[in-house]
């Protein structure tokens, strides 16, 4: 199967500072990969690298076959981007905002009409499409969000933490509606999350980033298991790859562990 995304020896430099070293990846087209990491690990450079914001200082990336440096456009076309923080227009209504995208994208009148009814039905919301954003749920808003990303029907779907702030019933929700684009119509997930479970139950592959390196790389099992017997589970790898690191004060803290706790209490 063809790769996705292929990332070849990939570094980003600001200065001095390496933000990312030398990291090397694929995805193959139609999995689903989650990539994981502390904040401050290179994850978000990484992303910006791999939709064109920023251009890598050494490497090669690939996105559906074309160079984000020399092909932004045609790369541009073969991905959506999910972000963390809703970006949909609050006064527009849900059709509105996947009007709006696609005239974007040079999306025809007539094929935006026919996507928009398409896409809301996908994500159980074409009975709301004439309902003002403002008035949408946070899962809906996400739903929403989801569905526009898709409007120029890419290959590729970036999401940065989809769930984050959504009650356990909305999350079920959300990911019903990733899974099900992978299922039918083949599309590679490529997301970022503080809830491992999401990693555990629903990746194909897991990379693990820490300091601007990437410390782990394969199947939730097969990290797993890279810790030896004892039936370790992906938090035990996720504080092993990534479990020490500095805050902005300094100080020494366990990152595994404090997100452990905050998903038992959250």
């Amino acid at each position: 199967m063809a790769n996705a995304i292929e990332a070849e020896n990939v570094r980003k430099r600001f200065g001095d500072f390496v933000a990312v070293n030398d990291i090397s990846f694929s995805v193959e087209q139609g999995k689903i990969f989650a990539f994981l990491g502390p904040n401050g690990a290179g994850k978000t450079t990484t992303i910006k690298m791999l939709t064109t914001v920023l251009a890598p200082s050494e490497g090669r990336l690939l996105i559906a076959g074309h160079d984000p440096v020399k092909e932004p456009l045609q790369v541009r076309s073969a991905f959506g981007i999910v972000f963390q923080d809703s970006s949909l227009d609050d006064e527009l209504t849900a059709a509105e905002n996947m009007e709006l995208h696609g005239v974007l994208y040079g999306v025809p009148r007539a094929e935006r009409r026919l996507r928009t009814e398409s896409l809301l039905r996908l994500v159980d919301l074409w009975d709301r499409g004439g309902d003002y954003v403002k008035r949408f749920s946070g899962g809906m808003k996400r739903r929403l969000e989801i569905a526009r990303a898709l409007q120029h029907r890419p290959r590729i779907l970036f999401l940065d933490e989809p769930t984050v702030g959504l009650d356990p019933i909305a999350r079920d929700a959300v990911w019903k509606h990733l899974v099900d684009l992978r299922t039918n119509y083949g599309t590679t997930l490529f997301f970022t999350t503080h809830y491992l479970e999401e990693a555990q139950s629903y990746c194909d592959r897991i990379a693990i980033m820490h300091l601007g390196k990437l410390d782990a790389l394969g199947t939730c099992k097969e990290l797993e298991s890279s810790l030896g017997d004892g039936g370790h589970t992906l938090n035990d790898v996720f504080v092993h790859y990534a479990g020490s690191a500095l805050d902005s004060g300094g100080n020494l803290h366990d990152v595994g562990a404090e997100r452990a706790t905050a998903q038992r209490l959250g």
